[in-house]
C-alpha cells in the first residue's frame, strides 16, 4: 500500500513539473514573439520618420537622416542575405561572423548619429557631416560586398545546377527518340509476317457454305505447264507406286481375294 501511494506520489510530482516546464516555454515563446513583434513596429515607425525627415527636412538634420537610414537599408539587405543562404551553403557562416564584426561598427555609428539628431549645435554637427558620411560609406560599401558575394555565389551554384539538369534532359530526350523510332519500327515488322499470296488461308484455301473446309490448290510448279492440246487430267503423271493406306475405299467396291496355289 505505501508503495503504491509513493508511485502515486511521484507520478503527481512528474506531472507538476511537466506542467511547469511546458508553461515556462510556451511564455518564453508568447514574450519572443511579443518583442519580435515590437522591434518590429518600433523598426517601421522609425524607418518612416527617417524617411520623412530625408525628404521632408533640409540641411543637417534631413542629411542625417539619409545617412541613417541608408546605413540600416544596406545592414538589414546584407544581413538577410547572408542568413537566407546559409541554410543552404555552410561556406557562408565565416562571412557572418564578419558580418557580425561589421555589424557592431554599423550599430556604433547608428547610435552616433541618432545622437546628433538632438545636438542643438548645428554648426558642430555639420563639421562632422563628411567623416561620418566617410563612415558610411566604408560600412555600407563592406556590407554590399558581402550581400554581393553570397548572391553571386548562390547565382553561380544555380547555373551549375541548371547545365547539370539540361545535359540530363538532352540525354534522356535522345534515349527517348531512340526508343520512340524504334517503337514505329515494330509494326512495320509485324506487317512483313501476313502470310503470302497462295498460302494457308489465301485465295486457294477457305471455308465452304456449309461449314466444310475446301481442300487446297495446290499450284503447277514452274517448268510443269500442260503440253500443246492437253488438259490439266491428261497431263502425264509421274509413276509412282499407289500407297493401299492412303486409297479411298467405297462400300460397292469388292475385296480382292487372295490367290490360291489350286
Amino acid at each position: 500500500m505505501e508503495a503504491a501511494i509513493l508511485i502515486l506520489a511521484l507520478l503527481f510530482v512528474a506531472f507538476v513539473a511537466l506542467g511547469v516546464y511546458v508553461s515556462v516555454k510556451v511564455i518564453g515563446a508568447a514574450k519572443r514573439g511579443v518583442e519580435r513583434t515590437v522591434t518590429q513596429a518600433r523598426r517601421t515607425v522609425e524607418e518612416t520618420t527617417l524617411r520623412a525627415k530625408s525628404y521632408g527636412q533640409g540641411g543637417v538634420a534631413g542629411e542625417l537622416a539619409q545617412l541613417r537610414l541608408s546605413l540600416r537599408t544596406s545592414m538589414r539587405a546584407t544581413q538577410d542575405a547572408l542568413h537566407a543562404g546559409a541554410a543552404e551553403d555552410a561556406s557562408l557562416s565565416e562571412s557572418i561572423c564578419l558580418f557580425q564584426r561589421l555589424s557592431a561598427h554599423g550599430h556604433e555609428l547608428d547610435d552616433e548619429l541618432k545622437r546628433l539628431e538632438r545636438e542643438p549645435d548645428r554648426a558642430t554637427v555639420a563639421s562632422l557631416l563628411p567623416g561620418l558620411r566617410e563612415r558610411t560609406e566604408r560600412i555600407t560599401r563592406s556590407a554590399e560586398s558581402l550581400r554581393w558575394a553570397a548572391r553571386d555565389r548562390a547565382r553561380k551554384f544555380a547555373d551549375d545546377d541548371l547545365d547539370a539538369l539540361s545535359t540530363q534532359i538532352d540525354v534522356e530526350a535522345g534515349a527517348l527518340r531512340h526508343w520512340s523510332g524504334a517503337e514505329t519500327a515494330e509494326p512495320e515488322a509485324a506487317a512483313a509476317s501476313w502470310p503470302q499470296a497462295g498460302g494457308t488461308g489465301g485465295a486457294g484455301g477457305g471455308v465452304d457454305g456449309g461449314g466444310d473446309r475446301v481442300a487446297e490448290q495446290t499450284w503447277p510448279e514452274a517448268g510443269a505447264g500442260v503440253g500443246p492440246g492437253q488438259t490439266v487430267a491428261e497431263q502425264p503423271q509421274a509413276i509412282t507406286a499407289p500407297d493401299p493406306r492412303q486409297q479411298t475405299s467405297y462400300p460397292w467396291q469388292k475385296t480382292a481375294r487372295p490367290e490360291t496355289t489350286n
